[in-house]
């Protein structure tokens, strides 16, 4: 088992700057692939950003240039910084890992979610 903390969520200024972080604790041995998901109001989750044990970095297109996601070594950390926020990034955001490639979307351990919330 993988427990996952999140921490970092509030509220900020469009154009600001907010910084996600994420621990994980347990079996983290086997852990490949870290992400962060968002899921908004009245919408479906969505990917944000994953890091793989290979070092190979995803994010989704809206984020590209603004999101810079880092891990540690150890793959026990995961840090979102988020640049230049925008009103449509709020949305809960949660941590997410398994053992399996990123590419496979295998996520079977997930954090409590932080939310984050953007103001014009």
């Amino acid at each position: 088992q993988v427990h996952l903390e999140e921490s970092g969520g509030g509220s900020v200024q469009a154009g600001g700057t907010l910084t996600l972080s994420c621990a994980a604790y347990g079996y983290t041995f086997n852990i490949d692939c870290m992400g962060w998901f968002r899921q908004a109001p009245g919408s479906a989750r969505e990917q944000v950003a994953t890091a793989d044990s290979h070092g190979t970095i995803t994010y989704t297109d809206s984020v590209k240039g603004r999101f810079t996601i880092s891990q540690n070594s150890a793959k026990t950390r995961l840090d979102m910084q988020m640049n230049n926020v925008k009103p449509e990034d709020t949305a809960i955001y949660y941590c997410a890992t398994g053992p399996r490639p990123c590419q496979e979307g295998d996520f079977p351990y997930w954090g409590q979610g932080t939310q984050v919330t953007v103001s014009s």
